[in-house]
């Protein structure tokens, strides 16, 4: 026997990866068909004038496509997407920034006990939402906050600190230290360092928490429903109170079409910002 029908692979073993290189995307392709199932019904009966949207004819095509179901999503939801916004953006951004701080102290600024200050930090992130309801209500009625977007924006920043605090610190340590000591060589302080040197490199954890803060936001309820009021509803909670709303015949066409407004914000921000999302918790801020 020769060498090189010694090193040949087994017959078996090549048309075993062949299988699976073809078994692979056709197991992929079922996994996204059987994702996208219920938003082809739900787009389809967007699309359905009232007399047809049944759940009966769910799977059919629209006889008659019609936007009076996204007229009516549109104007029902309107305010509460409004008031989603909002919060949901100056919640994130104040959120990566006021996290940006507090990781780059926790991580290239140490003082005496930064560790134990850290690890409270992490000890909030496991705080549920129902265990500080109450006593957060009571804090913002005494700062006159409660029932305004303005206290929803704080409950938000406040509840989603610790997260944000995590990914920055965990970015920041990869951040070589030698570039903050001649920094602080050439007479920059702490602020001018973090702003001349961190700030530049924190574009994919900014994307991160971002993301992260702007999805928690936007998809929340306990919060929106408890600590605001009709002025400041967000869309989930004017969602859900559109949905059977004791009308006579339930309007498919707009309750689906309602779901889908209520949910494209954030699939845009994840459209536009996904591709930072995992490069954000993996890569380390210098490369080469």
């Amino acid at each position: 026997m020769t060498a090189a029908s010694t090193a040949r692979p087994p017959a078996g073993a090549g048309a075993a990866a062949r299988t699976l290189r073809i078994a692979r995307p056709v197991v992929l392709l079922a996994f996204v068909i059987l994702f996208l199932i219920p938003v082809y019904v739900l787009v389809v009966t967007s699309f359905k004038p009232l007399q047809e949207a049944d759940p009966s004819s769910a799977w059919n095509l629209p006889h008659h496509w019609s936007t009076s179901g996204w007229s009516s999503a549109w104007n029902a939801l309107k305010p509460g997407l409004e008031n989603s916004v909002k919060i949901a953006v100056s919640g994130s951004l104040i959120s990566a920034a006021l996290g940006s701080l507090n990781g780059y102290v926790l991580s290239k600024w140490r003082f005496p006990g930064s560790d134990a200050v850290f690890t409270l930090f992490l000890f909030g992130m496991f705080i549920p939402y129902q265990a500080v309801m109450i006593p957060l209500a009571g804090l913002l009625t005494n700062m006159g906050l409660v029932g305004t977007i303005r206290g929803l924006v704080l409950a938000h920043v406040v509840y989603g600190l610790p997260i944000c605090t995590l990914i920055f610190r965990n970015y920041y340590v990869t951040i070589p230290d030698e570039l903050i000591e001649a920094a602080r060589v050439d007479g920059a302080g702490i602020i001018r360092t973090y702003w001349s040197i961190v700030v530049p490199v924190s574009g994919p954890a900014f994307a991160v928490t971002v993301i992260w803060q702007f999805t928690s936001m936007w998809n929340d309820f306990l919060f929106a429903v408890f600590l605001g009021a009709p002025d400041s509803w967000p869309v989930t909670v004017m969602l859900n109170n559109t949905a059977g709303s004791g009308a006579t015949a339930v309007q498919y066409n707009q309750q689906m079409a309602e779901a889908l407004l209520a949910s494209l914000p954030t699939l845009l921000v994840y459209l536009l910002l996904g591709r930072f999302f995992m490069r954000g918790l993996m890569a380390g801020a210098l490369k080469g």
